[in-house]
């Protein structure tokens, strides 16, 4: 009869010591997918941004030594982050490839003009700053006009603003679940063990010799979850490099590495108050309220 009941008493302990790792594990996980969007969310931004183009087109009177002063203003200048001198011949080109035929057989000559196609910066594609490039690139008398897609760069930006606001919303009530999951599955764990920490308490030991096993104890089963997060993670990271590789996802090493150690950092400390926080609840009840 003991035996049996020292058997079922295994069970629930382990089912109990289960339910808490798959809960920090769970938890863990879906914090740090989120954790690693954030991280590559600004360079998936910054990339969109970055291949908005600014044409700067130059008058026919410009000559080569012109047009090549304004390539090495470009490449000292800080908003740049690439640029292509595209000819008008270029040009034209490309306009017969993308309609299939040669307009130049109906006009007689070449409209188009000599250009610079400009990709400016992330930081710098918010419409404050463009405006102050567009600007500045006026002043220069040899250049016949300049073209963006304005309303993108407006339409970017704001988007990025509420995305940035959502995710900021999600992460916060993930964060709240978080530590609701894993102090639930944690007090139900001390819980099943209220007898004997009050038992303990009624010959004598103290309270912080009572809470030591069981704080360390959630402690290992954090860090075990928290273990398990970061090789499931890993495992994403390696999936998405692997099928996505333009995305460069594993370039910003120490951000991730920032992420995972977060993770395990999180499971620790949730673990860690959460079992201080019910023990002590246990501690402080009298022996006719723990039934």
């Amino acid at each position: 009869m003991s035996s049996s009941f020292d058997k079922f008493q295994k069970r629930r302990l382990i089912s109990s010591y289960f339910s808490v790792v798959l809960s920090v594990f769970l938890v863990l996980f879906l914090l740090g997918v989120l954790g690693l969007f954030i991280i590559n969310s600004k360079k998936l931004a910054d990339d969109f941004k970055e291949n908005i183009a600014m044409t700067v087109f130059f008058k026919n009177e410009a000559n080569d030594s012109i047009l090549k002063a304004f390539g090495t203003e470009l490449k000292s200048s800080r908003f740049a982050k690439s640029y292509d001198y595209v000819t008008k011949e270029a040009a034209a080109k490309q306009h017969t490839d993308i309609i299939g035929e040669d307009f130049m057989e109906f006009l007689g000559e070449n409209p188009l003009q000599n250009s610079y196609d400009i990709h400016l910066k992330a930081d710098y594609v918010i419409k404050d700053s463009i405006a102050k490039i567009e600007t500045r690139l006026r002043k220069n008398a040899m250049v016949s006009d300049i073209v963006y897609d304005k309303q993108l760069v407006n339409l970017v930006n704001d988007n990025i603003k509420k995305v940035s606001m959502w995710i900021l919303v999600i992460s916060g009530f993930l964060a709240v679940i978080a530590v609701l999951l894993i102090n639930s599955s944690l007090r139900l764990s001390i819980h099943s063990n209220r007898f004997i920490i009050k038992t303990m308490q009624m010959v004598g030991a103290t309270k912080a010799f009572i809470r030591k096993p069981f704080v360390m104890r959630s402690i290992k089963l954090g860090m075990i979850g928290a273990g398990l997060a970061i090789i499931a993670l890993i495992g994403v990271l390696i999936y998405v490099q692997t099928n996505f590789p333009n995305l460069g996802i594993l370039d910003d090493k120490a951000l991730i590495g920032m992420v995972l150690l977060t993770v395990l950092g999180i499971g620790i400390l949730i673990t860690w108050l959460s079992t201080y926080f019910a023990t002590q609840r246990f501690l402080n009840l009298r022996t006719d309220d723990l039934y």
